[in-house]
């Protein structure tokens, strides 16, 4: 396993320990804060592309090892698109993606990438045949196409969502049925990990899952709020569970990539003076504010990385 430590803001920086942690393991480090205040939120594909290409220079040829990054902030969240690509691209298989999340990152966006929209371009790579979207308790759920939502995805079978928490949410279009919901009257009934049961899930889980390999993208905003500090509103997943989760996936496929995003960091940007206001914008009515102090913020994030780390480490070796 190559394990890589993405450094676009200050999040990881902030916890030594678990960067001590990492070194002592064998990470290599790629740091670039000023492409990641261009690129973070959203950005044009150029310089999506140029950031790939930079990380690749940089770091050690992974080969047919399976790369594990740490990367900070879930602002972050459209680079996983980069490294899915390049995972898929040295292990030449048909892949599950596996999703740990509290939104389901699937709106279209024109021009470019946002955090909330690279679940199409992973769709969009010939050699994924499904991802599954775990852990959904956010807003994006209602009313999803209004909000939008490319919910082609569910009605061809490429797309299952499984939310750990949530209501009917309301649609425009019939979807008919699908694995991981039904519709009935308007309305999109979903499977959720609470009505399931947490046990029963890891089974239902499992058996949607189709390929030998699997790519796993971990959000912490994903988890309950004492177990994660995050830029985003949070879920309700506790982390042994999602530990479990892996676990379980591990015990079962082959991980041939993995990627860890959610750890809090103050908000920079760069580009010009338009897109650093629209994004400030957009923040400011997505994300709620951070009341919790550096220390605890610190401490809660570093524990939840040393414990992704391990678990993941053990299935990707």
């Amino acid at each position: 396993m190559q394990l890589l430590l993405l450094h676009l803001d200050d999040a990881l920086e902030l916890q030594p320990d678990f960067v001590r942690a990492c070194k002592f393991a064998g990470a290599c480090q790629y740091a670039d804060k000023a492409t990641g205040k261009a690129v973070r939120l959203w950005s044009k594909q150029k310089a999506l592309s140029e950031l790939s290409r930079n990380i690749v220079r940089n770091t050690p040829a992974a080969g047919k090892d399976p790369q594990l990054c740490f990367m900070g902030s879930g602002d972050f969240h459209h680079v996983t698109a980069l490294l899915l690509d390049g995972a898929l691209e040295r292990q030449s298989v048909a892949a599950t993606l596996i999703h740990f999340d509290n939104h389901p990152d699937w709106v279209t966006f024109n021009g470019g990438m946002h955090c909330g929209s690279w679940v199409n371009s992973a769709l969009a790579n010939r050699n994924i045949q499904k991802v599954i979207t775990i852990g959904v308790c956010s807003r994006d759920l209602r009313s999803p196409e209004r909000k939008g939502a490319n919910l082609h995805w569910l009605g061809e079978g490429k797309l299952e969502l499984y939310p750990y928490e949530h209501p009917p949410s309301r649609v425009l279009a019939e979807y008919g049925s699908g694995a991981s919901y039904r519709q009935e009257k308007g309305a999109l009934h979903w499977k959720s990990i609470s009505e399931i049961g947490e046990e029963n899930f890891i089974d239902r889980m499992l058996s949607r899952i189709r390929t030998e390999a699997v790519y796993v993208t971990i959000d912490k905003d994903v988890l309950a709020a004492e177990d994660a500090v995050t830029n985003w509103d949070q879920g309700r997943m506790r982390l042994p569970y999602l530990l479990a989760l892996i676990s379980e996936i591990g015990n079962r496929h082959r991980i041939i990539g993995a990627d860890v995003i959610g750890d809090y960091s103050v908000p920079t940007y760069g580009g010009n003076f338009q897109t650093r206001l629209l994004k400030r914008a957009e923040i400011f009515i997505d994300q709620p504010h951070i009341r919790a102090k550096a220390e605890a913020i610190r401490n809660i994030n570093s524990a939840a990385n040393h414990a992704l780390l391990e678990v993941l480490a053990e299935y990707m070796a």
